[in-house]
């Protein structure tokens, strides 16, 4: 069975200490460039881990990502115009 499971992304200073994060959580991605890091937790301790998390010097912020709360299953409303435009 999968657990549901809450995403973080967290700004961090020092991306060699950023490694660490990965006995809070499963650290997805980390982008070298800007300095972030794409952070999965499970639902159930995402509140607590997020709190720890923040008081490690080398995080700048973290923010929640709302992808779970999005929708994902999409409709067709418009018809379909391409039969107009055969040769």
């Amino acid at each position: 069975m999968i657990a549901d499971r809450t995403g973080y992304i967290i700004w961090v200073s020092d991306l060699k200490a950023a490694r660490s994060l990965d006995k809070y959580g499963t650290v997805h991605y980390m982008s070298r460039k800007m300095h972030y890091v794409v952070f999965y937790v499970d639902t159930d301790r995402a509140e607590d881990t997020a709190r720890n998390v923040a008081r490690l010097p080398f995080v700048k912020k973290i923010e929640r990502s709302y992808r779970n709360e999005l929708k994902t299953e999409y409709t067709k409303n418009v018809p379909d115009k391409s039969r107009f435009y055969s040769l």
